[in-house]
């Protein structure tokens, strides 16, 4: 999945991210219904973009960098999206 990820950090570097993890989870779901057409991920993303959005606005933001990533290669997705000021 090194790939997915690596084209995940290159799309939302549109964003213009301070800091950004990604953490592959998808062996913890091996075996699991849908679990075969992409990975499990966990996205710990900090960007001046997110200051003052809703964390609706920053998940939109987030998928809408990712486009067809979301549709193949991502399964599933959990998005902690921070501005700066937050941490």
């Amino acid at each position: 999945m090194s790939s997915t990820i690596d084209a995940m950090r290159d799309r939302l570097s549109v964003l213009e991210p301070l800091r950004i993890d990604i953490i592959d989870d998808s062996a913890k779901h091996a075996g699991h219904s849908g679990a075969g057409s992409g990975g499990h991920f966990r996205l710990d993303i900090v960007a001046r973009s997110f200051t003052g959005k809703s964390a609706m606005t920053r998940h939109r933001m987030v998928y809408h960098a990712l486009g067809s990533l979301m549709q193949q290669g991502i399964h599933a997705l959990s998005i902690d999206a921070k501005s700066p000021e937050e941490l």
